[in-house]
């Protein structure tokens, strides 16, 4: 069984360490963070170290495969380049939970996560390191971009196209092929009729347009849906 480290020590990662219990086809080694001393513990699972550790932790703890959990789009992307400019023999894997119902044409990118409960529809494509978080549905022949995702109860028609760094939150719906543009963001509750441009923030019934926002800018505690 391979070996894998957990990027991460939030609430997030500990989910996703569920997942991969769960899924059992990867032996979860340890965890990794930056901001917390190596061997403590989170949820069970030690704290091996900080990401400039990952070379010799494949070598000490015979770790060949990683999952960066961040819920944020940009910081999870931010981990990976940095992973991967220091360890790049390391690949990243992706982990789906036993309850998910997933079609078996779906692709699904490295180091994606797809949480319980979730539905992904046949011809639907997810790029690297995507979320599809819990209760959240994917229809047919969907296209999330490398670093997507779908918050709890999100909601995508067919032919949905999401750029990558885009982010559906709680509750949003999406109706069929609609684009919602790279970094942009959708409220919590909203309904999206028509498309929504590249980094934009969008919220509504139905949703529109409030403002733009520039690559990196935090939304997950932003309450963009007021």
């Amino acid at each position: 069984m391979q070996r894998i480290v957990i990027i991460g020590t939030s609430g997030h990662a500990k989910v996703v360490a569920e997942i991969v219990e769960r899924e059992t086809k990867c032996a979860v080694a340890g965890l990794v963070d930056s901001f917390r001393p190596a061997g403590e513990s989170a949820f069970g699972y030690r704290i091996l170290g900080s990401e400039q550790a990952l070379g010799a932790l494949m070598t000490s703890e015979g770790i060949t495969g990683a999952i960066i959990a961040i819920g944020d789009n940009w910081q999870r992307s931010r981990m990976a380049r940095s992973i991967a400019e220091r360890t790049p023999q390391l690949a990243f894997v992706s982990a789906v939970h036993p309850s998910a119902a997933i079609a078996r044409d779906v692709a699904l990118g490295a180091g994606s996560v797809v949480m319980p409960g979730a539905v992904i529809n046949p011809g639907a494509r997810l790029g690297l390191h995507c979320i599809v978080n819990t209760g959240a549905t994917l229809d047919h022949d969907c296209r999330l971009g490398d670093f997507a995702s779908l918050a709890p109860g999100a909601v995508l028609g067919g032919n949905v196209a999401l750029g990558e760094f885009a982010a559906i939150m709680l509750g949003a719906h999406v109706i069929h092929r609609r684009r919602v543009g790279a970094h942009a963001v959708v409220g919590a509750g909203a309904l999206v009729l028509e498309d929504i441009p590249d980094r934009a923030v969008a919220y509504g019934m139905p949703a529109s347009v409030v403002r733009s926002r520039k690559e990196g800018d935090p939304y997950l505690h932003d309450h963009v849906a007021r």
